[in-house]
C-alpha cells in the first residue's frame, strides 16, 4: 500500500516538476522573445536620437551663421551709414578747394569768388536737405519754442506779439526733429497808448 502510495506521490511530484520545466520554458521563450523586441527598439530609439542630434547640430550651425551675419550687417550699418551723405559733401569740398586756389591766385575777381562761395554754400544746402537736414529759418513767423530760442524781446508797433523779427542764427532740424534751435528776437505786445503809468515814487 505504501509503494502505490510512494508510487502516486512520485507521480504527482513528477508532474509537478514537469508542470514547471514547462512554464519555465515557457517564461524563457517569451522572455527571448520580448528580449529580440527590446533590442530592436533600442536600436531603433538610438537612431532616431542619432538623426534628431545630427539635425541639432545642423539648426545650431543655421542660427550661429545667421547671427554672425546679422552682426557683421549691423557693423556695416554703424561704420558706412553716413556714406551717401559724405559722397553729397564731396562737391562742396571740391569746390571749397577751388575757391582757395582762387583766393591765392592774385588775378581773382572779387565778385567771381563770391559767386563761387554762394554756389558752394547752395550745393551744401542741397546735400543737407539730400539727408534730411533743413534750415530753419523763421524770421516773420511767430515764435515756437520747440525750433527757436529767443535771446531777446523787444517792442515793435510793426509787428503782432510772439513774432520773429530777426534771425541772429539758423537753426536745423533732422528729419523734423531739432539739431540746432534758430537764435531769435521776438517781438513783445506793446502796452496800450493810453495806459496809466504807475507812480514809481510813491
Amino acid at each position: 500500500m505504501e509503494s502505490e502510495e510512494q508510487a502516486g506521490l512520485d507521480k504527482v511530484e513528477e508532474s509537478q516538476v514537469e508542470a514547471e520545466e514547462s512554464l519555465v520554458g515557457e517564461i524563457l521563450d517569451d522572455s527571448i522573445i520580448d528580449d529580440v523586441n527590446t533590442q530592436a527598439e533600442l536600436e531603433s530609439a538610438k537612431a532616431r536620437a542619432d538623426e534628431n542630434w545630427e539635425q541639432l547640430l545642423l539648426a545650431k550651425a543655421d542660427v550661429e551663421n545667421v547671427r554672425r551675419r546679422a552682426q557683421q550687417d549691423v557693423e556695416k550699418a554703424h561704420r558706412f551709414s553716413i556714406e551717401k551723405f559724405a559722397k553729397d559733401l564731396l562737391p562742396v569740398v571740391e569746390s571749397l578747394e577751388m575757391g582757395l586756389a582762387a583766393v591765392n591766385d592774385e588775378s581773382g575777381d572779387a565778385t567771381a569768388l563770391r559767386e563761387g562761395m554762394e554756389l558752394t554754400y547752395k550745393q551744401l544746402i542741397a546735400s543737407l536737405e539730400k539727408s534730411g537736414v533743413e534750415q530753419v529759418n523763421p524770421e516773420g513767423e511767430a515764435f515756437n519754442p520747440a525750433f527757436h530760442q529767443a535771446i531777446s524781446m523787444v517792442p515793435s508797433p510793426d509787428h503782432a506779439a510772439n513774432t520773429v523779427i530777426q534771425v541772429f542764427q539758423k537753426g536745423y532740424t533732422l528729419n523734423k526733429r531739432l539739431l540746432k534751435p534758430a537764435m531769435v528776437i521776438v517781438s513783445q505786445a506793446q502796452p496800450p497808448a493810453d495806459a496809466k503809468k504807475i507812480d514809481e515814487q510813491a
